[in-house]
């Protein structure tokens, strides 16, 4: 069974955060060349950050609709960013996980990796009493998927290189959703979104969240963490 470092970064500026996955992708690349029977599968970091937008490798600029000024005025920046997706933003009460792992130690491809980290959201959820579903065309995991109320509660991006991961998910507990007025969330003009506070109207722990989202996480990946 493979082992996962599991990393807390608290509260923690996007490209810090980036450039600390960059550090942590080089790790596993280093220890998959070197060591390449080891048990050790990588890393699963979680983080709040502070508002930000970040436009996927095949994004539209086009689906931030704000200037830059603005940005300014409601305490945002803006990266391009080297992940696969369009636009989605992140901040505070937002629940981020950074999976940096070896998929050949978990015996997956990328397809089987994307669906796994989707049902682990979905899993979280349900502690929640919340019931979340794929849809069709689009990642994620959204709320009544297949009705004209359909809205997004969390969004993937991931990036493969060599068979190790990068980015991940952005699950909305205690979110800000105005924030995700200023863009079109995922290239998405006519769908909403929604967080896990807004459906069940009450204050969710944060703490208690990123327990849940590390427990949920290792069970669906048949990971020990060190």
């Amino acid at each position: 069974m493979p082992e996962i470092q599991f990393i807390d970064l608290g509260k923690k500026d996007y490209k810090e955060t980036w450039d600390f996955q960059e550090e942590l992708f080089n790790k596993v690349l280093e220890e998959k060349k070197n060591n390449p029977d080891s048990h050790f599968g990588g890393y699963l970091v979680l983080v709040e950050h502070p508002h930000v937008y970040t436009l996927g490798k095949s994004g539209e600029p086009n689906n931030l609709l704000i200037s830059e000024p603005f940005l300014k005025q409601i305490g945002a920046t803006f990266y391009r960013i080297n992940r696969g997706g369009d636009i989605t933003y992140h901040g505070p009460g937002q629940l981020v996980g950074y999976p940096i792992i070896d998929l050949e130690k978990f015996k997956m491809g990328v397809r089987e990796y994307i669906a796994k980290l989707e049902d682990c959201i979905i899993t979280i959820l349900q502690e929640y009493n919340i019931t979340g579903s794929r849809m069709e065309g689009a990642t994620g995991v959204w709320l009544d998927s297949r009705s004209t109320n359909a809205r997004k509660i969390c969004a993937l991006g991931v990036r493969v290189s060599r068979f190790v991961t990068m980015h991940g998910f952005a699950l909305n507990l205690n979110t800000d959703l105005k924030y995700f007025s200023y863009i079109n969330p995922c290239g998405f003009q006519d769908r909403g979104v929604t967080s896990v506070e807004k459906e069940q109207n009450s204050h969710v722990d944060f703490e208690q969240a990123k327990k849940l989202a590390k427990s949920k996480f290792g069970n669906m990946f048949g990971a020990n963490f060190q």
